[in-house]
């Protein structure tokens, strides 16, 4: 019914051309990123930045998200591709129709893409994680948060979009009679 009102189709097909370009600039970064590790760290690693708080490291992940399900490579993959599909056929519910909406998609579909690239090339077989912050104890223990890479950041930062989002659609009053 939308494909009918005047210009809503234009505006759907200059929504998702954002959506695409948001999501192939944050895929092309991921890639280019991670290449660089590939090419100019050795696996394992380090290159320390700030001592005590921020180093360049070359990891690879089989697992989600704090290397939760390690060694699950390929189910994980299944679940990115199943998770990239409905996201992208329930986008509409999420004001993707806006450009907060648009490139809180782009975010999360080029991160999605980055790592999914990662768990299924042949060469790889695991998400390169490359950025991890510390904290050194005076005994020379790190206590740090888990190494993550340009497609997480993308992701995690679209997800709080989409949470923003959807907060203030459901906290803004309705315009009055």
């Amino acid at each position: 019914m939308a494909a009918m009102i005047p210009g809503t189709a234009l505006a759907f097909s200059q929504s998702n051309r954002r959506l695409a370009a948001v999501a192939a600039a944050v895929f092309a970064l991921d890639q280019f990123t991670k290449w660089l590790v590939l090419h100019l760290l050795p696996r394992g690693d380090e290159k320390i930045i700030i001592n005590g708080f921020f180093k360049f490291v070359h990891w690879g992940n089989t697992g989600a998200a704090w290397s939760m399900f390690r060694g699950n490579n390929g189910m994980l993959a299944l679940v990115a591709v199943l998770a990239f599909v409905a996201l992208f056929l329930t986008r509409h519910h999420f004001n993707s129709h806006t450009l907060p909406g648009q490139l809180a998609f782009g975010l999360i579909f080029g991160g999605i893409a980055g790592n999914l690239t990662d768990r299924i090339l042949p060469s790889r077989h695991e998400v390169i994680d490359f950025i991890y912050f510390y904290l050194q104890r005076r005994g020379g223990d790190e206590i740090g948060f888990p190494a993550f890479n340009v497609a997480d950041s993308a992701i995690c930062t679209g997800v709080g979009l989409i949470f923003l989002i959807t907060w203030k659609t459901e906290h803004t009053p309705p315009p009055a009679s």
